[in-house]
């Protein structure tokens, strides 16, 4: 088992950056891929980027391609989502997910799942 807690969501204006990060634990000596989805009020949850145990190789959604960064370190069992230029559209709550050898973007190819931390970018 792997347990994954996320932290560093909050409000911020459009135009603005926020840190992600996602605390792993447990059984993390396997080399598991590791993504981010997201799912806003009344939307379906979609992914947003993933990286290979490795780092890489890794894949986003064309709506944060150039904004956002993916990266981990195996080291300390970290992984990070990076999100620069923040529009009203990424308000939404973010999933930190581990699994599989990836980087894949479908949300079954994921085994472990975070709570979530809430993003709200305001205009």
């Amino acid at each position: 088992q792997v347990q994954l807690v996320e932290s560093g969501g909050g409000l911020v204006q459009a135009g603005g950056s926020l840190r992600l990060s996602c605390a792993a634990s447990g059984r993390t000596s396997r080399g598991y891929a590791m993504a981010w989805f997201r799912q806003a009020p009344g939307k379906e949850r979609e992914f947003v980027a993933s990286i290979r145990w490795s780092g890489g190789v890794t894949k986003y959604a064309d709506s944060v391609k150039g904004r956002f960064t993916i990266s981990r370190d195996n080291a300390k069992n970290m992984g990070y989502l990076q999100m620069n230029s923040l529009k009203p559209e990424d308000t939404a709550v973010y999933y930190c997910a581990a699994g599989g050898l990836g980087p894949s973007i479908a949300a079954d190819s994921y085994s472990y799942w975070g709570q979530g931390t809430q993003v709200t970018v305001s205009s």
